[in-house]
Order: structure tokens, then sequence, then C-alpha cells
């Protein structure tokens, strides 16, 4: 039986704070916090800011005028990092809209382009203004990233996306210099697939960012079905793509079971560094457990901590909360925890919930030894480093040792 639970409270930091001060700290995690002013019209049905509810949020009101040229002052007042991308929107302490919905959005984000000496990041499910797009990239080469969310063009797109652009509207909008990458999923045969070869005959430049959609917590069970349907598809979707030899670069990032078997021999050789003994209790979320339980059984206790705040099936160290791990305590005096846990934009020490980690080792007793190694850089860098179509063909679906990885249970 497990530890009756104390309430970890997290630190609330824009109580009693005007909106701009969530526009601040917004641009002080390099984002360009423009806002609706209301709740995403867009109403995508998998989107993962349905049940934002264990953050801190607060909603500022429609971007102005006024608010923009404050927001291009201080951005502009900040240091040029030339590998640096401005991200258009605030999720950290706003919910993340689709801002191009915003009747101003394409004239500030020219006016970023023109103004400052920096780069611009933005994602939206298509509602850019063409051809204003394509002219801007032919304009400012190399100064935006855009991620075009495409989704799916199959005949899932309208339970997916209700209120999305049309697929016309999207061929026209990659039809042009301005997409950096296109990201669509596998939600059954003959989806993701078609996706590809439909997107590489219009656009062979921009990357084909693909993979499949993790159910959390506030989906409707219908769309977390469809995700998990997506997922059982995936393996005969990717290879069709591989088969065809498209000309694109094809990325694919699929769920982090996947992406920890990619990267077993740098997670394992990593673990191997910390040089714990067989006593300590080590946090691991479920893919990395299964990891250290295939290759280092017995060489530390591996505290297996599903990521309950998010719900649905979720699996990824850097979202594990303090109440994640605080609901699997028994017996444990003293934890190593992974430094991601508690590198979230709420601030130093913090978790996603804003909890610090003074807050849980003051409320439950329980010691935490941070592991610095395993920090959100690593964990970045293993998300992308093997994320090739290439790879999860070559050695995830065609190695047979993947099927002995999936079957592996998790230990209590």
């Amino acid at each position: 039986m497990g530890r009756d639970l104390p309430v970890l409270e997290p630190t609330l930091v824009l109580q009693g704070k005007g909106h701009r001060e969530v526009l601040t700290r917004e641009m002080d995690a390099g984002k360009i916090p423009l806002s609706l002013g209301k709740k995403c019209p867009v109403e995508c049905s998998f989107c993962y800011e349905l049940d934002h509810s264990y953050r801190e949020t607060k909603d500022p009101p429609k971007t102005t005028q006024d608010d923009w040229e404050f927001i291009l002052n201080y951005i502009n007042a900040k240091p040029t990092d030339p590998m640096q991308f401005w991200c258009l929107g605030g999720n950290e302490y706003m919910e993340w809209t689709d801002l191009f919905l915003h009747p101003k959005a394409m004239e500030w984000v020219e006016d970023f382009l023109k103004y400052t000496d920096k780069s611009i990041q933005f994602f939206t499910v298509g509602f850019v203004h063409v051809p204003k797009i394509h002219q801007l990239a032919a304009q400012y080469p190399g100064r935006i990233n855009f991620e075009l969310s495409v989704i799916t063009l199959s005949r899932y797109r309208q339970q997916m996306m209700p209120h999305a652009p049309s697929v016309r509207h999207l061929m026209k909008v990659l039809d042009g210099p301005s997409v950096s990458s296109a990201n669509f999923y596998a939600f059954d045969e003959g989806t993701m697939s078609k996706d590809a070869a439909e997107i590489s005959a219009v656009n062979q430049q921009c990357v084909l960012w693909m993979g499949c959609l993790t159910p959390v917590r506030g989906l409707k069970e219908e769309t977390a079905a469809l995700m998990r349907q997506g997922r059982t598809f995936l393996p005969v979707e990717a290879e069709r793509i591989y088969d065809l030899g498209l000309p694109n670069v094809m990325t694919i990032h699929t769920e982090a079971a996947v992406t920890a078997f990619l990267n077993r021999k740098r997670i394992v050789s990593l673990f191997d560094s910390l040089e714990l003994d067989k006593k300590d209790h080590v946090v691991t979320a479920a893919s990395v457990h299964k990891i250290l339980t295939m290759y280092r059984r017995n060489r530390a206790r591996f505290f297996f901590v599903p990521n309950a705040v998010l719900g649905g099936d979720s699996d990824c160290t850097v979202l594990l909360t303090f109440e994640d791990i605080q609901r699997r305590l028994t017996d444990q005096k003293r934890l190593y925890v992974p430094k991601c846990v508690m590198e979230s934009g709420r601030g130093t020490n913090m978790d996603i919930m804003g909890v610090t980690v003074d807050e849980f080792t003051k409320k439950t007793g329980v010691k935490v030894r941070v592991l610095h190694q395993i920090d959100t850089k690593f964990a970045n860098a293993r998300l992308y480093r093997n994320g090739t179509l290439h790879n999860y063909v070559e050695d995830y679906v065609r190695n047979p040792l993947s099927t002995q990885y999936e079957a592996l249970p998790f230990s209590a």
C-alpha cells in the first residue's frame, strides 16, 4: 500500500499580475506571445491543450497593436542568437491556439522579419495567406521555420480537424518555398503513406515529419481509439513510404517507447557512467524502464513512474511530475531523479506543474539526488538523433529485438 499523499503545492507566479506579465514570461522563454483572446476555434479533436488544468495559465486579451509594439520592442532588446528561432505563440503560461486566425498575424510576422534580425518559427494547420507566406519565405531566406500541421489528408480529416482549412488550400500552402516541414500521421491503412506521396508530389523540399499521435487526458474516447489504431498501422505505413524512395528528408517521431529503443545504446552508456549502486532507486518513465530492465537488470532499483498527471498513453521522462513520483512511493527514503523532470518552463527546479524539488522533499520526506547528466538537452537530442524513417524501419520495424522489447512487462 502506498503512503498517504500530501498535497504538493505548485508555485503560482501569475496571481494578481496583469496580462503583460504573462507576455513577458513567455518572451523570456523564447516565445512571441500573441493571443486570440478566446479559445481556439479550430477545435482539433486531438489537441493536447483540451485539458491543461495541471498547470497555471492565464488568458490574455486579444493582442492589440500596442501589445504588439511592446512585444516587438522587448524581443528586439534581447541579444540575437543565430541558432534560435522565436516561436510564435505562448504555451507555458498561455493556452496554445492557432494564431494565424488573428487578423493581423501575417502583418506582424512580416514586422518581426523586417524590424528584427531574429528568426521565427510557427505551427499552424494552414491559416496563412497565399501567396504572402511564400513571398516572405523568399524575401527572408533561412529565417522562417514553418511547421505545417497537415495531420491527415484522409477521410479522418473531418473527425480530427472539423474546422481546419480545406485540403485544396493546404496544397497551395505546400506549393511554394515557405513550408519547412509537414507533419502528418498514421490512422489506418493507406493514410500516412498516401499523404506522403501526395505531399511529396507537390513539394520535394519540405521535411516529411511523420509518426503517430499519443492520447493524453481530456480527449474523447473515439479520438483516443483512432490514435491507438494509428499506432498499430504505423509499421506497415512506414515501410510503404520507405519503399517509395521519395526525395524528401523523412523523419518519424513516434511514441517514447520507440525513441528509447532507437537510442538504447546511448541510454545504457549514460546509465553506466552514473555509477549507481544496485540498491539505488532510480526514477524511470515506462520506455526507459524497459531499456534498463532489458540490458541492466539488477544494476539498480528501477523505479517505474507512469505519466499519471498527463494521463492517457503518455510515456515521457521529461513530462513526469513530482505528483507522479509521489503516487508511486512506498518505503523509499531517497530517489535519484533525472534533471529533465525539473527543467520545465515553469521555473528553476520545477516540474511541468510548477512543483519544486524542495516542495516534494519537504512534503514527502524523501531525499532527492539529481541526475544532472540526464537533462532536457540530452532528452531532446535523443528525440531527433535517430528519428529518421530509415532508422525506424531498419532498426525497429525490421529488427527482431524490438519484438522482445515490446513484450517486456513493467515491474511494480
